[in-house]
């Protein structure tokens, strides 16, 4: 990495370090559906296999695993040692350590770029633009790049669903988020930046990218399952609410008014011809 890139800041290594990441799309329904929704609306754009497929900030490897399966060739490029380590262990899969602002792969070299975790560990837009732009530069043209963020009203939902937000320093928090996008990591995450649908797009396209087709991933029914995996202590994967909430996700693309509902938002766009 060179000396113009900034370090990734500490607490975001930290706490990957130290969560199982790996488990995380697989241990309650709400990491269902985010896992299951995205898989749906990647294998809808990305071409056939076995193009090539970057996945930067891939982590562990939970979409790198299935891309593979599927026939891809998956390269994961992350920061933390532990998620290069765990992403390398999947068949068929290879991984480097790496920053999403500054990557090592040369120019026009993949059919698809995923950026599905960095942008929103990037609190200065210039960075996010960076991490866009580099994702432009080793996509091949013609290629697909999907990048996910995750909803500037995702917080205040998710208070809802599973704290209660009748405490002034809650509510204090809450609103400072929602003014500025910015996330401390006060409460069960990392340091982070939530965006609207709106400056995704805006984002997205300053970096030189074409118009971005945007989806709610989750749609408006994972507040919902939250709700009440949290407050009964069941599992609601394969259960008729979890179907239900999968159903409106589907339900609620085609309307712009709700992508922002979801809890995580994924943008899939193109390099610009030259």
């Amino acid at each position: 990495m060179t000396s113009s890139v900034p370090a990734v800041r500490p607490e975001i290594i930290d706490f990957y370090t130290r969560s199982n990441e790996a488990a995380r799309l697989l241990a309650t329904a709400t990491g269902a559906l985010e896992f299951a929704r995205t898989r749906e609306l990647l294998r809808r754009h990305i071409p056939p296999a076995p193009a090539r497929v970057l996945d930067v900030g891939g982590g562990p490897g939970a979409h790198a695993r299935w891309l593979a399966e599927d026939g891809y060739t998956v390269h994961v490029v992350d920061p933390v040692s532990k998620h290069v380590t765990q992403a390398a262990a999947v068949d068929g899969v290879t991984a480097e350590l790496g920053d999403a602002r500054h990557l090592a792969a040369t120019a026009d070299t993949y059919d698809v770029v995923l950026l599905l975790g960095p942008l929103y560990h990037l609190h200065d837009q210039h960075d996010r633009i960076s991490a866009l732009t580099e994702a432009a530069r080793v996509a091949r043209p013609g290629g697909v790049i999907a990048a996910a963020a995750i909803s500037r009203y995702s917080p205040l939902l998710d208070y809802i669903a599973t704290t209660g937000i009748t405490e002034s320093a809650i509510q204090d928090g809450v609103r400072d988020t929602l003014a500025q996008g910015r996330y401390a990591g006060q409460r069960g995450f990392t340091v982070a930046y939530f965006q609207t649908s709106t400056e995704l797009r805006a984002e997205i396209t300053d970096a030189g990218l074409t118009d971005p087709t945007l989806y709610g991933i989750e749609g408006p029914g994972w507040v919902a399952v939250k709700a009440i995996e949290k407050y009964t202590g069941a599992n609601l994967m394969d259960t008729d609410m979890y179907e239900a909430a999968l159903a409106a996700a589907r339900i609620a693309e085609p309307h712009a008014a709700l992508i922002d509902a979801s809890a995580h938002i994924l943008a899939v766009t193109q390099p610009r011809p030259v």
